[in-house]
Formats: structure tokens, sequence, C-alpha cells
């Protein structure tokens, strides 16, 4: 409420010229806010991927180009493996010692993981990578790449950008445009009402039964886990229309990450449409270099199964991302399996006849595998992931009236008034997603009578004063 609007003015007021140092600056700050000695990981980082990249453009040599890209991948990826990974290779090297009854000397370490740092990482080994592809020059502006990796908005949950999209803006001259400032002002709003009214109200149930699991059964389990579907891409898409919004205000451009992901109608379009800068990040960096489509059948099903599994671990370190990540590429082999199957099924059962009824039960079917999934993301460890994955149907011959539902809706935290915003909440987002299937609901508006939209603006806004939950909860994503 107070650095966005500050920056934002002095970026219109000052000169071209000075702009990119201010917002490197500011980005700084922003960053600092959290543990300011961790500055100097960033700091080291892009040191050496600055350098990385200047050498990979001079060397004429096809070994030195990859030596130096070698150099600044084990440089990133390094100060990745030590603050989010070492811990957890660490741990389990103890219980397989233990098994083995051999006395393993080291122990955990007391380390605080750096804010955003997968994040930052990724998007700074996108550069180098795309320097080495020759699809990127070199910047030679220290300030603006450093500004390139730092950038304020999405510095710590993203959108992952690429050079290519990103770096060329800090050069460009961005004139205040009232359309374009109101509608990165109106995008902040919506990723706001996304995060306090649906994600943090949500949050309240999901906690309460996650964070013990072995209280519940049935029917509490099930609303928790569709509760945290929802609450999951609330809370990440309201960051990233946040970050869009904050940049577009200034004239940046960023990437969109989330396209309506629940209304897929298959596993594949869903990873299409959710979290798309990671995505689109592992198809062109790993799974296209590991071979892609291009090979043979059973390689091409391996690498699709080993992306998702390395997605998961990147998500973070716990066995638990891993299961998710594996479970997601699961989905995606098995489809590829079956598909001959299910396609000679809908025939055989008239589906195909009823285009409305079959893509509305594809899209449920694939909603609920995402449910399935997300419980091993959310649980806190595989142990109550799987408490809630076998127990998750019991009880529910008790739920078959209204008075059966609310006994076991009740004492999760939520009274009938938060039940009541939170799907009217869901229903009216999920409303507005319906309609931007035929474009941005921020340009219809603009068509629309002055009463008209400034009526759904207010009762935007109010909707967001009153039934927001305003207790400083971080954004999920913050800690990866």
């Amino acid at each position: 409420m107070v650095f966005f609007p500050l920056v934002t003015g002095l970026y219109f007021v000052l000169p071209q010229k000075y702009r990119w140092f201010l917002l490197l600056a500011a980005s700084c700050v922003f960053y600092m806010a959290f543990i300011p000695i961790y500055l100097l990981i960033l700091a080291v980082t892009i040191v050496v991927d600055y350098f990385a990249g200047i050498y990979i453009e001079k060397s004429e040599s096809p070994k030195q180009r990859s030596l130096f890209l070698i150099m600044s991948i084990i440089a990133n990826v390094g100060f990745l493996a030590f603050f989010k990974y070492f811990n957890f290779l660490n741990d389990n090297i103890a219980f397989m010692a233990r098994i083995i009854h051999w006395n393993y000397p080291i122990s955990s370490l007391m380390i605080i993981l750096p804010i955003g740092l997968s994040f930052h990482t990724f998007q700074a080994m996108s550069y180098t990578i795309e320097v080495y592809r020759g699809k990127q020059k070199a910047e030679k502006n220290f300030g603006i790449y450093a500004l390139y990796v730092m950038f304020y908005p999405q510095l710590v949950a993203g959108p992952i950008e690429r050079p290519q999209n990103l770096i060329h803006q800090f050069y460009e001259k961005h004139i205040f445009e009232y359309q374009r400032v109101v509608d990165g002002l109106k995008l902040m709003t919506w990723g706001l009402f996304k995060k306090v009214v649906i994600a943090d109200r949500l949050a309240i149930l999901v906690n309460q039964v996650y964070n013990n699991p072995t209280e519940y059964t049935g029917l509490p389990l099930i609303v928790a886990t569709i509760f945290f579907a929802f609450q999951i891409y609330c809370d990440f898409s309201g960051y990233s229309d946040i970050a869009i919004g904050a940049a577009q205000v200034m004239g940046f451009k960023l990437m969109d990450n989330f396209n309506r992901p629940y209304f897929s109608k298959s596993i594949s379009e869903f990873w299409k449409r959710w979290h798309i800068s990671l995505s689109t990040w592992f198809r062109d960096y790993l799974y296209i270099s590991l071979g892609g489509n291009r090979v043979v059948k059973w390689r091409w099903q391996f690498n699709l199964f080993l992306t998702f599994l390395i997605s998961g671990l990147w998500h973070g370190a716990n066995w638990t991302y891993v299961i998710w990540g594996g479970l997601n590429g699961f989905y995606l082999v098995f489809s590829l399996w079956t598909k001959e199957i299910r396609d000679k099924l809908a025939m055989i059962t008239g589906l195909n006849k009823a285009p409305i009824f079959y893509k509305y039960s594809q899209v449920l079917v694939t909603f609920l595998l995402v449910c399935f999934a997300w419980i091993f993301f959310r649980a806190r460890n595989t142990g109550e992931a799987i408490y809630i994955v076998t127990h998750i149907s019991n009880g529910l011959r008790g739920c078959l009236s209204v008075k059966g539902i609310m006994a076991n809706l009740t004492g999760l935290g939520f009274n009938r008034s938060d039940y009541l915003i939170a799907f009217a909440s869901i229903g009216f987002m999920e409303g507005v997603h319906l309609i931007q299937r035929h474009g941005r609901i921020r340009h219809m508006l603009s068509e629309k009578p002055t009463w008209f939209r400034w009526v759904f603006y207010y009762l935007l806004i109010m909707w967001i004063l009153l039934f927001g939950v305003f207790n400083k909860s971080q954004f999920i994503y913050f800690q990866f």
C-alpha cells in the first residue's frame, strides 16, 4: 500500500535513463525485507551469470561455450541444492545409515530457505541457456541484467520470465497511459480478491483438517481437499495477477501464468493452463533436452515422467512433492496408454454423440484426478497423505442427508456464513472464468456503460473489504 505507489510514482517522474536504477534499488529493498544478508546470494549468482553470458557469446569454441554454461548452471543449482535440498538429502542418508547400523556423523543444518529462490534461479538459468542457444544476446549493462533477475513484481513467485520478453522492456520508455494503468490496477484488485476472499478464507478449514488429518474421515477430508484445490489456485494465480498488474501499471508486459486450469478436459491440457511459466520452462529446457517426443515411444514416456518427477522435487524438499510430481507424470503416461481404449468406449457408450455432456464429464474427471494429487502436495508427510487417501471414503453413508452433512462439516473452523461466503465467492470467480472464454473481462467491462462498470468495481471492492481475511497470510509459493 506504500511501496508500490511510491515506487510507481517515482518511476514516472524520473527521466528514462534513471528508471532502471530506481527499479533495481527498489527490488533490492523489496528482497531485503525478508533477510537482508540473503541479498548476497542473489548478488553472487547475478555476477556469475552476467559474465557467463558474455563469455558464452564471445567464445568461438563449442567446448568453451559449454564450459561457461556448465559453470553458470553449477553455481545456480549449487545454491539451490544447498539451501533447499541439503537437509532433505542429509536426512535420507542418515535414515539409510540407521538401517544398516552405520554411524553417520553429519547432522542437519539450521537453514532458512531464501524467499523465492527456485523462481529467480530458474529465471537466471533461462538467460544463460538462451545466450548459449543463440536466441538472446548477452546483456552488457550489468545493472539491466541484475534488474532482469530481481524485478520486484515477479521476483519471489514468478511468472518465470524469459530474457527475450523482459530485458528489452527495461530500455523502452513507458509513459503514463490512463487505460493501461487502470487495467493493471483492475488485475491487481482481482488478484487481491482471489487471495484474501477465497484463498485465505479456505485456508482456515484446510489448515484445520490437514494439520490434524487423523482426527477426520470421509466428508471433512473430501471438502478440505477440494477447498485446497481452490485455495492454492486462488493464492498462486492471485499473486500472479498482482505481479502482472503491478508490472502493467508501469508499462511492462509479463507472461500469463494461468488460464482457467480447472476447466481442462485432460491432465495434459491442465498443465498447459497451470503455472504456465514453469511448465514451459521444464518443457523447453528439460523435456526437449531429453529428446521430448522425438525418440522411441518408451523413451518419450520416460521423458514425460522424469520431467514431472523433477518438477515435483522443484516444489519442495519432501517426498510428498516427489510423489505429487510422479503422480502427475503417471497420469500423462497412462493417458497415452489408454487413449485408444477411451476413444472406443466413448463410441460404444455414445458419449461422443453428446459433446457437451462428454466435455464436462472430462472436466470433472480431470478435476478429481488433480484434487487427488493435491493430497500429496498439501500433506505434511507421506504418512499423513496415505492416511487421507485410505480414509477419505470412510463414513460417507452418514452424509446422505442435509443433517448428516452439516454434522460432518461442523467444528472445522467454518460456520454457515463462512461456507456461504466461500461457495458464493468461488461461484462468482468461476462465473467470471466462463465469461472469459470469449475474452478478458477487463476489456469487456470497458465496453459497458460507465454506471455498470463502477457498480461492478465498487461491489468487488466492498466484497474484499467485508469478506476478506486479512491475517497477513503469506503466499503459498513464497516457500518455493
